[in-house]
């Protein structure tokens, strides 16, 4: 069964093997890229790249909710979430017109 999802093994995978980078690099350079990623996300809110999307995080006010094994209801605590939105072009590219 052909795996569905992109994992950061696959993706060193991929830059190793179309790159001049060994696998150490590759690896490196991921992970590089991935604490950049959190960290603008953290620090700035939001992450942008153009034609693909944005990733931005916001703060979620705390609510009501409930516990749906006990049915009792509780507060939830204020957190932070981080959402992504898909660009136009790469919308369009997903969706072809007619």
């Amino acid at each position: 069964m052909k795996e569905r999802n992109l994992t950061r093994a696959a993706l060193v995978d991929s830059i190793y093997e179309t790159s001049n980078f060994n696998r150490a690099e590759a690896k490196a350079l991921v992970e590089s890229l991935l604490e950049i990623m959190k960290t603008a996300i953290k620090k700035d809110n939001a992450l942008l790249f153009s034609g693909f999307g944005k990733f931005e995080a916001y703060s979620k006010k705390a609510r009501r909710g409930r516990n749906p094994k006990t049915c009792l209801d509780m507060t939830l605590p204020p957190r932070r979430v981080v959402v992504f939105r898909v660009s136009r072009k790469l919308r369009a590219d997903l969706n072809p017109s007619k």
